[in-house]
């Protein structure tokens, strides 16, 4: 794939290259401010881009607010955030516009290179990864007028592994059921978070993971 690299912090940034690089992936550019992302993004149009969340000048959410940017003017554009907290506003403000292909990890999560490449992969295939722990706290947290109330527990567990990003295969997997069945309890969640179906399944799969991460 052709990647863009954005991090101000040198060590990381290279780490990150020489990583993506001895996987056969292109390094387009490496940036290490906003500005300087969004334009990268728009001259080389990378398959995917892996954006730092706190970048110059503040270092607060500089990256994340170029990766919007970027997605305003390129409806769509694969973009992996790493943040080195957990902070489920980043993540519900990233996929606010419903077109998925969007990550957002734990820089942890970088150094298990597996995890990291896979969820690498499916964001640039158009699916949205969240990090495991930004869900597991949104598990364990209290939620107002929570828009989930009506699903089983069963369905709020298949709906956590489709904010992981994971494909009904391996949620079927996980569960230890049929794929059949893993498609029923999607088609619930849909129902019951009036979701129509006239709107295709990727389209439905991001605003059931946006409502889930608003919940």
């Amino acid at each position: 794939m052709r990647i863009v690299v954005a991090d101000d912090a040198v060590l990381l940034r290279e780490g990150l290259v020489r990583l993506l690089a001895e996987e056969g992936h292109r390094i387009v550019a490496t940036v290490g401010d906003g500005p300087t992302l969004v334009e990268a993004v728009l001259q080389h149009r990378p398959d995917v881009s892996v954006v730092d969340v706190r970048m110059p000048p503040t270092h607060t959410d500089e990256g994340l607010r170029a990766a919007i940017t970027v997605r305003s003017q390129l409806p769509g554009t694969p973009v992996l955030v790493l943040s080195q907290y957990v902070e489920p506003r980043y993540a519900a403000e990233l996929l606010a516009d419903g077109f998925g292909a969007v990550g957002y990890l734990l820089k942890d999560r970088v150094a298990k290179v597996a995890e990291f490449l896979d969820a690498l992969d499916r964001v640039a295939g158009g699916a949205t990864v969240f990090d495991p722990q930004v869900v597991a706290q949104l598990l364990s947290g209290q939620r107002r007028n929570d828009p989930l109330a009506g699903l089983t527990a069963r369905e709020r567990e298949l709906l956590a592994l489709m904010a992981e990003g994971h494909s009904n295969t391996a949620i079927a997997q996980r569960l230890v059921v049929s794929a059949s069945t893993v498609e029923k309890h999607i088609g619930n969640v849909f129902t019951k978070l009036g979701l129509p179906p006239d709107d295709d399944d990727v389209h439905r799969r991001v605003r059931a993971v946006l409502a889930y991460l608003n919940a």
